[in-house]
């Protein structure tokens, strides 16, 4: 709760509350701001214990934390067994240069696998393309007009 606060920090704030409470009266509003705290923490959890036994017993592992949208993807994400199948299973480069295949017209050629940088006889998609000899024109694209 209190993880940033220095040992500075701290000392001036014990001073601030003897300068505002008073020695005499600092007891009293410590053990009263303590059982407040304490009340607050029991009437939370009271209130996870009424909420997982409503949801039910398939909820038994629920954890409010989990609501929180950064933890819950990340834990589908790490957790999630199909996904990770689906991951491992994925081809990414191939993928490009199939899509890059397709569009410069070229067949797809399932003898020579393909590669991102060109090393193996695939289309290189880091080098860039040839342009127009010299007196060529470049290809007309009616759709960039």
């Amino acid at each position: 709760m209190f993880n940033d606060i220095g040992a500075l920090e701290l000392v001036a704030l014990v001073v601030l509350a003897v300068l505002v409470f008073g020695p005499d009266k600092l007891p009293k509003v410590i053990q009263d701001v303590s059982g407040f705290i304490r009340k607050i923490r029991d009437f939370s959890e009271n209130a996870k214990q009424d909420i997982r036994s409503e949801l039910g017993p398939e909820f038994k592992d629920f954890e409010f934390e989990d609501l929180n949208p950064k933890t819950f993807i990340r834990k589908q994400l790490t957790e999630n067994e199909d996904l990770k199948e689906l991951r491992s299973s994925f081809d990414l480069k191939k993928e490009i240069n199939d899509v890059a295949d397709a569009v410069n017209g070229h067949e797809p050629d399932a003898s020579v696998p393909a590669v991102v940088n060109g090393a193996h006889g695939g289309t290189d998609l880091l080098k860039k393309g040839d342009g127009p000899g010299h007196g060529e024109r470049p290809p007309f694209d009616a759709d960039a007009t």
